[in-house]
């Protein structure tokens, strides 16, 4: 393949992915975060790899932007290993929201690919089992409706990818596009109340 070609490729599909990407979900999102900072609510940002990435980012900007109490769980490396460590992978995140104590008025924000399985990111699957048990709102933006946060969450918002083998690109993308939609949609409606 050459080199523009690669390039019209990949920016079609974005181009595409923008276009048809479910915008009454988005509108379900939002009203879902509207609702926790109502309830001066937190906002637990989940994932791994670019996930982990993109929920520190994300981190930043609701706190900044947006201006509800967030908090990325992979943003603590001492923590982290030491869990990892002494407890494994799979409750890293679970145990961090028995620590801060989620409460029915908080909500886990995941950043996933495949949205957590039994035998992927099983992490995120006892972090969403647990943010149930107590009532926590769970919102997601994934890449494949088959994973658990697509079927558990309030709100998943899902990137039509149109081209599988950049599934993975395309899905972080808009995982950051979303973090900045919503974050500075959240700001625009506060000032306009505050009008």
């Amino acid at each position: 393949m050459k080199i523009s070609e690669y390039i019209q490729n990949y920016l079609s599909e974005t181009a595409e992915i923008a276009k048809n990407i479910d915008k009454e979900t988005i509108e379900k999102t939002i009203k879902t975060l509207l609702k926790v900072k109502s309830q001066k609510g937190r906002i637990f940002f989940l994932g791994v790899g670019g996930g982990a990435g993109t929920g520190s980012h994300a981190a930043n900007d609701f706190n900044k932007i947006a201006k509800i109490s967030s908090i990325c769980l992979s943003d603590n490396p001492a923590l982290l290993t030491a869990l990892v460590n002494d407890e494994g992978w799979e409750s890293i995140f679970k145990r961090q929201l028995e620590m801060h104590q989620l409460t029915a008025n908080d909500c886990l924000f995941i950043f996933s690919v495949g949205g957590g399985t039994e035998t992927t990111s099983k992490n995120l699957v006892e972090a969403i089992n647990y943010a149930k048990e107590i009532g926590a709102k769970i919102i997601g933006v994934v890449g494949k409706d088959t994973g658990v946060t697509a079927q558990e969450a309030d709100a998943c918002i899902i990137t039509p990818c149109p081209e599988p083998s950049r599934r993975t690109a395309h899905t972080e993308d808009f995982q950051m596009i979303m973090d900045h939609l919503l974050a500075n949609l959240l700001a625009e409606l506060e000032n306009q109340d505050e009008e």
